[in-house]
């Protein structure tokens, strides 16, 4: 008996590359796999100098490593699909993976967007506090915050697997990205998903509720700065919240067009979409180490001391 393939229960998925150019995936996957092993050499790189140099060892400094762990947590969970896709074009990807795969995105996604709210807080208690800055954020303290939001990251987006895992999916198969992404997924089932539309809504809104507050933190940063009588001391104090700034506008400018083009773009370009998302999770990774090693000259000068390079 021969049975409706709408009504045929799948076990994988199909992901995609970029629509229209399959004959260059190897030519592509050349600046992929640069940017990939860049991100892993950069935060690598950052994680070991802040762990065996004393004088790096502040808040600072340590919010900068959990950002570091947060974009190697996000490039170790995506960046291989998207070259298996490139380099050996292997669509495929079988549900439980996929289901897992996003997990650990959304998981690390919103663990980076925690990890920048933290940092704004940080430079706000630099500016407004600063001779009491050491005894506000010990280092017992930054420890406990960095778990408090570790966990609330894992188990805001825990309950996601477990819905996509309930969903039936049958004659759908494809994917519209080069990774698994809960919205994505949940598009694909023939069974009812509203509860992981209301769900995922409501992840979405955490995650962006951070940039408010991130938003709101600039405006006390701001308030104190305009309030600092010496010019030079108010450009000073701007500085050091510079490499902070670029790393937030690295992570939300992406999201947000992306969620612009979704809403308001009546005519979207797939081959946009699909490059804004792997901007999205190639950038961070990539730009965070450059960005902090560039701005913040501690880390700049313990780099270079490092490769030999240091200038006197």
């Amino acid at each position: 008996m021969l049975l409706n393939s709408s009504e045929v229960d799948i076990s994988s998925f199909l992901l995609i590359g970029i629509p229209g150019l399959e004959h260059v995936n190897i030519w592509v996957s050349i600046p992929i796999c640069l940017m990939y092993l860049i991100a892993i050499l950069g935060n690598c790189t950052i994680l070991c100098i802040i762990r065996t140099e004393p004088s790096l060892h502040e808040p600072m400094y340590y919010f900068l490593s959990m950002l570091a762990l947060s974009d190697l947590g996000l490039s170790f969970s995506s960046i291989p699909t998207m070259l298996r896709i490139f380099l050996f074009n292997i669509m495929g990807i079988s549900t439980d993976a996929c289901i897992a795969q996003e997990f650990f995105i959304h998981g690390f996604t919103d663990m980076e967007s925690s990890v920048l709210l933290i940092m704004s807080f940080d430079r706000f208690v630099a500016i407004r506090h600063p001779l009491r800055y050491s005894a506000i954020l010990t280092s017992s303290r930054v420890v406990q915050i960095g778990l408090i939001f570790a966990v609330k990251s894992i188990l805001l987006v825990l309950p996601l697997p477990f819905t996509l895992k309930r969903l039936k999916y049958c004659n759908k198969r494809l994917l519209s990205h080069s990774y698994c992404l809960h919205q994505d997924v949940m598009k694909l089932a023939c069974s009812d998903n509203r509860v992981n539309f209301y769900y995922g809504l409501f992840v979405a809104l955490c995650m962006m509720s951070d940039s408010v507050f991130i938003a709101v933190s600039y405006v006390f940063i701001l308030k104190t700065v305009l309030g600092i009588a010496s010019h030079g001391e108010r450009l000073k104090a701007l500085n050091t919240c510079v490499s902070h700034i670029c790393a937030v506008l690295v992570f939300y400018v992406p999201i947000i067009t992306l969620a612009t083009m979704h809403r308001f773009a009546k005519h979207k370009s797939p081959l946009a979409m699909i490059l804004i998302a792997d901007a999205f999770l190639l950038v961070p990774p990539l730009m965070n180490p450059i960005v902090y090693c560039v701005k913040t000259q501690q880390i700049r000068v313990k780099v270079l001391g490092k490769l030999g390079l240091q200038f006197k």
